[in-house]
């Protein structure tokens, strides 16, 4: 029997759409704006770091989804879980971090455990709302790895919750989605929020 080569799918963010020279002139004016002065020598590079800063927070790094065939024919959860998520609110521009569990239910095919990490990174890396973000991260397992099932839960803090607002640090929010059997069998989602919840 031969067994069939790892299909890639070579995953790649377009970068073309940033102007790295207008978002320094941006920051510099919103600094103007907030009253402060960008020729203080504490603040002369302020407005590249912070451009820089935000192109590598709304960019996630290229990766290869390397997908292997199932031959041992397993058939219970995969599920990779505390994956560390970094993402801004669209709403702010603050940020919001916390952690993701991801989960399938493997048909035809496994999948690398990094690129659990990745797929997470892959929409992290964007002006965000959580209950989006979750759902995303679901969507697109169940479409390019076609398991029996995925389950993604993140929990997540959000400094425009924490540091302004309510300011109420340390309230941490829960959303989750879910496919295929992990959604419509009632032992495998109830494994699945078990196996979450021990994390």
């Amino acid at each position: 029997m031969t067994t069939m080569p790892a299909p890639r799918l070579r995953v790649v963010h377009d970068t073309s759409t940033v102007d790295q020279p207008r978002a320094e002139r941006a920051a510099t004016e919103l600094l103007r704006a907030l009253g402060r002065d960008p020729d203080d020598p504490r603040l002369t590079d302020t407005p590249r770091r912070v451009a820089a800063a935000f192109t590598e927070l709304l960019t996630p790094r290229e990766f290869d989804l390397t997908t292997f065939p199932n031959d041992e024919g397993y058939d219970e959860l995969v599920l990779a879980r505390g994956i560390p998520v970094h993402s801004l609110c669209e709403h702010h521009l603050l940020p919001f971090h916390g952690r993701a569990h991801v989960a399938y239910l493997p048909a035809d095919r496994i999948l690398g455990l990094s690129k659990l990490a990745r797929v997470v990174e892959l929409f992290a890396r964007d002006l965000q709302v959580q209950e989006r973000l979750t759902q995303q991260v679901a969507d697109w397992l169940q479409h390019h790895l076609e398991p029996r099932g995925v389950g993604v839960v993140i929990e997540a803090e959000h400094m425009c919750m924490s540091m302004r607002g309510v300011q109420a640090p340390g309230t941490v929010t829960i959303t989750s989605a879910l496919h295929g059997m992990l959604r419509t069998d009632p032992r495998t989602r109830q494994e699945f929020f078990d196996l979450t919840r021990a994390a």
